[in-house]
C-alpha cells in the first residue's frame, strides 16, 4: 500500500471525521473521566503538530500528534488509524514521525496515556515494539485503574 504521513491542519473536515471517529471508538472502552481527548481545535494550537497518514487515493487513514509541554517534555496524543487499515503497520509510520519530530525539537522524553481496560491491547503493543516503557502516572493525568502511562527517552 502506497502511503504518505505529513503534517496538516486538523481544522479540516477530513480529520474533524477521523477525530470524531477516534472518539467514537474510545467511548465505550472507559469511563468518560478517564478520557483525555484533545479537540480538532486544541490540536491546532502551536504547541501540537498533527501527523496525517493518506493513502495512495490521499484519503486520511490515520493520525498522530506531538504535543510539546516543555523543552523536556513531548507527549503522544490522539493515535489512530482506521479499521479498514489498522494492523498494518501505519500506527507505527505516524508514531516514529512523532518521535522523529520530537528528536528534531530536541526533546528529552517522550510520555503517552493511554486506556488500560480489554480494546487497547494493539495500543499497548505498539508502544511497547516502538521502545516505550510502563511508567507511573505522567504530567497532571490521575493515577487510575483506568490509565495506563508509557514514556520513551530520548537523550542520554
Amino acid at each position: 500500500m502506497t502511503v504518505t504521513v505529513a503534517v496538516e491542519s486538523p481544522l479540516q473536515d477530513e480529520l474533524r471525521e477521523l477525530v470524531a471517529r477516534l472518539n467514537d471508538h474510545l467511548q465505550p472502552l472507559s469511563p468518560p473521566q478517564f478520557q483525555f481527548q484533545l479537540t480538532a481545535e486544541q490540536m491546532a494550537s502551536e504547541d501540537t503538530t498533527v501527523f496525517v497518514v493518506r493513502n495512495g487515493q490521499s484519503v486520511a487513514v490515520g493520525m498522530g500528534a506531538l504535543k510539546v509541554h516543555s523543552p523536556a517534555i513531548g507527549e503522544v496524543k490522539r493515535m489512530y488509524t482506521t479499521p479498514e487499515v489498522r494492523g498494518s503497520g501505519l500506527g507505527w509510520l505516524v508514531l516514529q514521525s512523532i518521535e522523529a519530530e520530537a528528536r528534531r525539537q530536541e526533546l528529552g522524553r517522550l510520555v503517552l496515556e493511554t486506556g488500560s481496560t480489554a480494546g487497547f491491547e494493539a495500543a499497548w503493543r505498539l508502544y511497547e515494539r516502538s521502545g516505550f516503557t510502563r511508567c507511573g502516572a505522567v504530567l497532571d493525568y490521575p493515577d487510575s485503574d483506568y490509565c495506563r502511562f508509557y514514556e520513551k527517552k530520548l537523550s542520554p
